[in-house]
């Protein structure tokens, strides 16, 4: 996903807010990566859910079923 796909998927507004408070922490926890990691700034950067994400993704998916 782009950083704007991200963006609406979270419904934020700011992309600044977005990139600081969700994308930055994201990516430093390893729950996501970049596709292109030697190039973070390109306009063609996209970024994917890691195994720890995805590991993540379940557990609260199985939480929100549960309820």
């Amino acid at each position: 996903m782009s950083r704007r796909e991200l963006r609406k998927g979270l419904l934020l507004n700011g992309d600044d807010n977005c990139r600081r408070l969700y994308l930055l922490p994201a990516l430093e926890a390893g729950l996501i990566e970049r596709t292109i990691p030697e190039k973070p700034n390109c306009r063609l950067q996209r970024y994917r859910l890691t195994d720890q994400g995805n590991v993540l993704l379940t557990v609260l998916r199985k939480g929100k079923t549960r309820s």
